[in-house]
């Protein structure tokens, strides 16, 4: 547990180093702290894949059990997500003005949550669908968090210029990359609810039950679905879809982080009856 807890420490603090690299690199417009802020993504990158790796050779038991976990699979699933993204294209430097914060203040509430792995694996817990559900909750809020970082670029190119601003692609690229990511994100968490719903039924007898997360998850899944709806029927661009990305987020942090673990439910921290 000690050498967990300090690949832990080390990944939050490297991931912190990041967060505040994007942030005064966007401040002062230098694009070498851009550049410390990524490679401080990757270095903070690989201590975090061993944590969860040391935890789940340790028991055999999936590493997203526990809250903790789950945030900290979460948090992985975002600098993957981010890292291919950032080094397949070099064009869109300060992304990580956004993406990173977030990761930092995820993998930091996680690190406050750590506790002793379980021993044993709640029956409930001992199914396949849990695996294509968590994947696709964690695929699809990473994907509609770069798309609200691209949004993020896009306001600011819109009205600002010189610099790193001019390095950025055109706003008519930046516009569709957003788009696609959030479609990417729609796709991946209605993967989440039908297999959340396969998974339901199995442990409850039923494949909706009402639940606050499962509501919020369907009100999120079609705040995202209502967005391809105004740009693909309605025609909607530029800024304003970017603050809708934007606000957009907000709501998915709502369904997948606040929910589960604020209130009493089927999700609370994986506390399943059975």
């Amino acid at each position: 547990m000690k050498t967990e807890l300090m690949l832990f420490w080390i990944a939050v603090s490297l991931y912190g180093l990041s967060t505040f690299s994007y942030i005064f690199g966007l401040i002062t417009l230098k694009d070498k702290l851009f550049t410390i802020g990524l490679f401080s993504a990757l270095a903070g990158f690989l201590p975090h894949v061993a944590v969860i790796a040391l935890r789940w050779s340790a028991t055999g038991i999936s590493p997203f059990i526990s809250i903790s976990e789950s945030l900290t699979l979460g948090v992985l699933m975002i600098v993957l997500f981010f890292l291919v993204f950032q080094f397949s294209t070099k064009k869109l430097q300060p992304l990580g003005v956004l993406v990173m914060p977030v990761a930092f203040v995820l993998m930091g509430w996680a690190a406050t949550l750590i506790k002793e792995v379980a021993a044993t694996l709640a029956p409930a817990l001992q199914s396949g669908w849990i695996w294509a559900h968590i994947v696709g909750a964690t695929a699809g809020f990473a994907s509609v968090l770069i798309a609200a970082g691209l949004g993020l670029l896009y306001l600011l190119k819109e009205k600002k210029s010189g610099g790193v601003y001019d390095k950025l692609p055109s706003l008519s690229d930046i516009d569709n990359l957003s788009y696609r990511f959030i479609a990417a994100g729609f796709i991946l968490y209605g993967l989440m609810i039908v297999t959340g719903c396969f998974w339901a039924n199995q442990v409850k007898g039923t494949y909706w039950n009402w639940d606050p997360v499962e509501v919020w998850s369907l009100v999120s899944w079609l705040i995202y679905g209502i967005y391809l709806h105004l740009r693909v029927t309605f025609g909607w661009r530029g800024g304003k879809l970017a603050w809708y990305a934007i606000c957009a987020m907000f709501a998915m942090i709502i369904s997948y982080w606040g929910i589960p673990f604020s209130v009493e439910t089927f999700h609370s921290g994986f506390r399943i009856e059975h």
